[in-house]
């Protein structure tokens, strides 16, 4: 870094004011003095994992819900979300293969029992919202979207209990068809113009629910990818595509990393381990699969919240950031966001249970609505850009929590948040220069330092 007042960009969202995502006046560095109160000391020279990227998924709701506005309002949305000047620039995307819990009913590629054959294989469901979604995303992103596809269920004719609801299993004898289903849907996809980066065996592969859900032990899910899925993407031209396993909590991930990667002939064939944050945080364990298994990536696939009118809404920002910042302190490369999309009832949903998003759409009204995940979020995806490497960030104060990366031109980002209700003075240190930074209570600031030689 230069010497000299090198300025400091400090963009700041708190709950008690109209900041959100908002620019504010510079910080300047100096040299270093006594300080006796909190502190957070930035270092360049310790790297870790590298991004990937941040996003959110493209559900079948949350593409009907954007066909409610009017065409220029549906871009602005997505330019919300994608133009990485002009909104937060998300780069990844989850896209559910067959219908999920945030579809508008039950449905399948391949409805035809008995098709082993997949001759009746489409997406022409996809193609009614969910493909014009991701491709308007595409082009305001030039391109650079990272998709990856995840299964809440096979056909109702693959399973164990005759429908795609209600867990169940997939039948044996489906096995290599339902490999072969996953090399399908890319190929269908690609012929739309759509490439994927990458894909999950199962979502939640443990849950029992209601909506669309299908059961695998570890080691189901490790002979299936050693047998099945692993070859059949190799022999389809399709092994460019990150495969990751687990997706779901990481309360056990690090039991079912270790069903699959303690299998030399499965592990070959998987990029890392995807994970969710419900049934608690146990944010050492994603820490843990990463000590493990050092050369397998670990990636955040969905987090969100139910929607309550009652609760503190503020407080969903925090909760986002709070998982963002332990997870990849603890060597995630990415996280995902579940629905960008929803409207305000937090639907729709083809089983009950209203959940919330970033943005909530008043149809009546034609109308967007950010709440505090969206801005939360975007402190994150906006300046902490595909390829930047995590470097040292330590704080000396538990109530600030933080974070920070190298980004690929050079500038640093360091995110730090303030979940207590007092404003906190604490000391900005960085190479033997310090900087004086006044966080409000109930906020959070993403500083940008300029690049420099490092």
């Amino acid at each position: 870094m230069a010497s000299g007042q090198t300025k400091i960009k400090m963009v700041l969202s708190a709950k008690a004011s109209r900041d959100r995502l908002s620019e504010k006046p510079p910080l300047a560095f100096v040299p270093a003095k006594e300080f006796d109160g909190p502190s957070v000391l930035i270092d360049p020279r310790p790297r870790f994992q590298t991004i990937e990227g941040f996003g959110g998924a493209f559900t079948e709701s949350a593409a009907v819900v954007l066909k409610t506005l009017p065409p220029a309002q549906r871009l602005q949305v997505l330019r919300e979300y994608f133009d990485p000047k002009k909104g937060i620039g998300y780069n990844v995307g989850r896209v559910p293969m067959n219908s999920s819990d945030f579809s508008i009913g039950n449905w399948a590629c391949d409805d035809v029992p008995g098709d082993v054959q997949l001759k009746h294989f489409s997406i022409e469901r996809d193609r009614q919202a969910t493909i014009p979604m991701i491709k308007a995303a595409q082009k305001i992103a030039d391109g650079k979207i990272k998709l990856f596809a995840s299964p809440w269920s096979p056909p109702a004719w693959m399973k164990t209990n005759g429908e795609m609801n209600h867990g169940g299993k997939l039948k044996p004898q489906y096995r290599r068809v339902w490999a072969n289903y996953y090399c399908r849907f890319f190929k269908e996809f690609a012929g739309e113009g759509i490439k994927f980066w990458g894909l999950t065996v199962q979502n939640e592969p443990e849950a029992n629910q209601p909506f669309d859900s299908c059961i695998w032990s570890g080691a189901e899910e490790r002979d299936f990818v050693r047998d099945h899925l692993g070859p059949a993407l190799h022999k389809a031209g399709l092994s460019y595509l990150k495969l990751m396993i687990w997706d779901h909590n990481r309360d056990i991930m690090v039991e079912r990393a270790k069903a699959v990667y303690d299998d030399p002939r499965a592990s070959k064939y998987v990029w890392g381990t995807a994970f969710h944050w419900y049934n608690g945080d146990h944010f050492d364990n994603v820490r843990k699969v990463h000590d493990a298994w050092p050369d397998k990536k670990l990636f955040f696939t969905e987090g969100c919240v139910r929607m309550d009118p009652k609760a503190d809404q503020w407080e969903i920002g925090e909760r986002y950031a709070k998982s963002i910042i332990k997870d990849l302190n603890n060597w995630a490369t990415g996280w995902t966001d579940w629905n960008m999309i929803l409207d305000i009832n937090g639907g729709p949903r083809h089983v009950p249970g209203p959940l919330s998003a970033p943005i909530l759409i008043d149809s009546l009204h034609k109308k967007a609505i950010k709440v505090s995940s969206f801005y939360y979020m975007g402190h994150f995806s906006k300046f902490i850009r595909p390829g930047a490497v995590r470097i040292m960030a330590a704080a000396s104060k538990e109530e600030l929590e933080s974070t920070a990366f190298l980004n690929t031109d050079g500038t640093i980002a360091a995110v730090i948040m303030n979940r207590s209700a007092k404003a906190i003075r604490f000391a900005l240190k960085y190479e033997g220069k310090m900087s004086m930074v006044k966080l409000p209570a109930r906020a959070i600031t993403t500083l940008l330092f300029p690049a420099g030689r490092r």
